[in-house]
């Protein structure tokens, strides 16, 4: 069992620098698999910590622990500013991924646009695989899980989101947990029930991004423009906009808002039982 003390002792021990997992259990007088279970836990439970593998597959693997540094939020003034703009936002109109878009480097960025009547018809395949390829941990900042249903062909994204659940890829959200869309969610958080164990964890939020961060390595944003939205005729169909970013300081910023957000929200399921409360109050 992790207690306060201990996890107070990580934390400030993993702050001043990088540690190995050795170290770790030497600092709390453990074995290894304890101290990478200790670790492991404040990773998925708040996000100020990480894990990387050097030489994994190897006999000299080796695990190093850093601290993401949640509380120093802002690298610079100008992602302070950019945060502060998404902190304020409530809806997917209120902040365009472009504004962090056209500051990075050219060759760590890529961008593509479809125009289609509705999202069904994008290319799911190209986000299924960006998915499938998270190795540790995939952050999704989420409208109302509406995307949860999308499936092309063979390609579900429910499916793929199952199946990374069932590789032990922590998977945390933020979406509006209101009566609409209340059914996605409830789809979503029911994978914990069909493992076990608590395999996604979602939260409230209203926030303007609709964005996976996969790893610290990956940041993919999708915009949508109506063609109502624009008086003088400029669009003539729905287009949908994305964006990646493979820069790792945006990256790991980008991770770093998102925790900033998640930490701060209140639990989905506390917000859905409320909810249930509320529909039972209407059938009476």
């Amino acid at each position: 069992m992790l207690a306060l003390e201990q996890t107070k002792q990580i934390k400030d021990f993993v702050k001043q620098k990088p540690r190995t997992m050795n170290e770790v259990s030497q600092l709390l007088d453990v074995n290894w698999r304890t101290a990478d279970r200790y670790v492991g836990k404040i990773a998925e439970s708040t996000g100020e910590l990480a894990v990387r593998t050097f030489r994994e597959g190897t006999r000299g693997a080796l695990k190093v622990v850093y601290w993401r540094g949640l509380g120093e939020l802002a690298f610079t003034d100008l992602q302070q500013e950019l945060f502060e703009k998404i902190a304020a936002g409530r809806s997917k109109t209120d902040f365009s991924p472009f504004e962090i878009y056209q500051y990075v480097d050219k060759q760590k960025k890529q961008a593509f646009l479809e125009e289609q009547d509705e999202e069904a018809a994008t290319s799911l395949y190209d986000f299924a695989e960006t998915l499938r390829a998270a190795e540790g941990e995939a952050l999704f900042f989420s409208g109302n899980f509406s995307w949860i249903n999308l499936q092309d062909g063979r390609t579900s994204l429910y499916g793929v989101v199952k199946a990374l659940a069932g590789r032990g890829i922590v998977c945390k959200a933020l979406c509006r947990v209101e009566l609409g869309g209340l059914e996605n969610i409830e789809r979503v958080l029911a994978l914990n029930k069909s493992f076990g164990k608590q395999v996604i964890e979602i939260r409230h939020c209203y926030q303007p991004l609709r964005a996976v961060v996969i790893d610290d390595k990956l940041a993919r944003f999708k915009e949508i423009k109506n063609p109502a939205d624009y008086k003088n005729l400029e669009l003539k169909k729905k287009t949908f906009i994305f964006y990646e970013i493979r820069d790792k300081d945006w990256v790991e910023w980008i991770g770093k808002v998102f925790w900033r957000l998640f930490n701060n929200s209140v639990p989905a399921e506390k917000r859905i039982e409320e909810l249930h409360k509320i529909r039972k109050l209407k059938g009476n």
